[in-house]
């Protein structure tokens, strides 16, 4: 499909969006906890970002459906990005004055020009499986919360799962990568993580960066032609994950060869592919396509058999849907943290909503509770650890369907801190900021 079709497409799905946004049940009380949504509906990336953004506002609704956040209305306002950092530093700035809970900006780039921004703003920033990977290190990064894991950890699984395929780690030596990533922060983030990974297992890696938005890539599929790399390593987002797909197919490249983050590993990227794409793997963020879990039941019956699902019925389930409910989840889970602490079916304001996501406690009877059993495992937070967890497994499209294909993994931390710790102290010598003290990890907002 043409990008132009897929725009327009993505435009009527978000015109129709923008009334059933005002359509939430009435609360007795006015009282109201507000969650920006950064989104983008149009453009190159609009095929991934629109089930996001529909799974996102669905678990909005379906909450409200129960009283919302003990008793306290959501309320929530899209701002169109278009994935443009510019775009989304307006919508930032547009937006923070609005109460706002915490901004989940989908994008490493707005990640990067609002990191500064919301320490003096006290406003928290929920990067769930994309952002910076050092801001981790929540002695140095208060305010971001990269939750569920960074792209660091995303590259050391990949790493770890061919060594396993080839029968050890001392089996990548002299093997060959290739790293075909979108050339913007985004795609950047894996190659510190992959270039240490090759000066201890010896691997040969290529850097093959690809132009904004992705649709051009012969050059760069003659160079892997060429070259003939033992795997590659896809980092893209939107049209660019399907062309390379299709590229490999013209190419023939083996499609089991080739792995993707899992920004990288949803349906948009390999349904119009279909048979071509069969072998195709990719990381799962947790979750992966869950139609049949509870969560997704719940909100079908509780929202779309009403006529209030934000997007079609069909997608409801599907991976980019799921991560979108995910990080919805966080963002809510973070408020009734903090309403434990300071005040029960009350509006949390941005800065006690930061401690709730400094002390999240989402262990599997919560999960449970919520939801999500087998979709995702249970995330802990700490003062130094604003990440949570580093767990992530495999995924195979089998030509019509995402399949798990291996067990769960976890990213290792004795390669992975050092690097945090390396990265976070130089961007605090930079921007002159001191490393946080126990006084004020044991500090608390004022009470509401």
């Amino acid at each position: 499909m043409k990008l132009k079709s897929l725009a327009l497409a993505a435009a009527i799905v978000a015109a129709g969006t923008t009334t059933v946004l005002t359509t939430a049940p009435a609360f007795a009380q006015a009282k109201e906890q507000f969650f920006p949504a950064l989104v983008y509906r149009t453009g190159a990336y609009a095929p991934n970002g629109v089930p996001f953004a529909n799974g996102f506002v669905d678990y909005f609704k379906y909450l409200n459906t129960k009283g919302g956040i003990n008793g306290v209305k959501i309320t929530w306002e899209e701002c169109e990005t278009g994935y443009a950092t510019d775009k989304g530093v307006e919508c930032y700035e547009r937006l923070k004055g609005k109460n706002a809970t915490v901004f989940q900006p989908l994008s490493t780039g707005i990640t990067f020009a609002i990191t500064e921004k919301a320490p003096g703003d006290k406003v928290p920033i929920i990067t769930a499986g994309y952002g910076r990977s050092e801001s981790t290190d929540g002695m140095v990064f208060k305010w971001n919360f990269p939750l569920t894991g960074t792209y660091w950890d995303a590259a050391d699984v990949l790493v770890q799962h061919i060594a396993k395929k080839e029968g050890g780690f001392d089996k990548l030596k002299g093997k060959k990568i290739a790293l075909v990533y979108h050339d913007s922060p985004y795609g950047k983030e894996p190659i510190a993580l992959l270039q240490e990974r090759a000066k201890l297992d010896g691997f040969e890696l290529s850097l093959l960066p690809v132009a904004h938005p992705g649709i051009e890539q012969k050059a760069t599929w003659l160079q892997i032609r060429q070259n003939k790399p033992d795997y590659v390593f896809l980092w893209g987002w939107g049209v660019m994950n399907s062309t390379a797909v299709k590229e490999a197919v013209a190419t023939g490249y083996p499609r089991d060869k080739m792995y993707g983050v899992w920004w990288a590993g949803a349906e948009p990227d390999v349904k119009d592919v279909g048979d071509g794409a069969k072998g195709y793997h990719a990381l799962a963020l947790q979750h992966g396509a869950e139609p049949n879990s509870k969560i997704v039941q719940e909100i079908l019956k509780e929202v779309h058999d009403k006529g209030q699902g934000t997007g079609p019925r069909e997608e409801v389930g599907q991976v980019l849907y799921m991560r979108g409910l995910m990080s919805a989840m966080l963002g809510v889970e973070g408020v009734k943290r903090a309403q434990e602490r300071f005040g029960k079916g009350k509006v949390m304001t941005g800065e006690q909503a930061r401690w709730g996501y400094e002390n999240l406690a989402l262990d599997q009877k919560k999960l449970d509770a919520l939801g999500f059993t087998g979709v995702m495992r249970p995330i802990s937070t700490s003062c130094a650890d604003h990440r949570g967890a580093a767990w992530a497994r495999i995924h195979t499209w089998n030509g019509s369907k995402w399949e798990f294909t291996s067990d769960w993994y976890e990213a290792d931390q004795s390669i992975i801190k050092p690097m945090i710790k390396a990265a976070a102290d130089k961007y605090a010598a930079e921007k002159k900021i001191s490393r946080r003290t126990f006084e004020d990890c044991q500090s608390e907002p004022q009470k509401g």
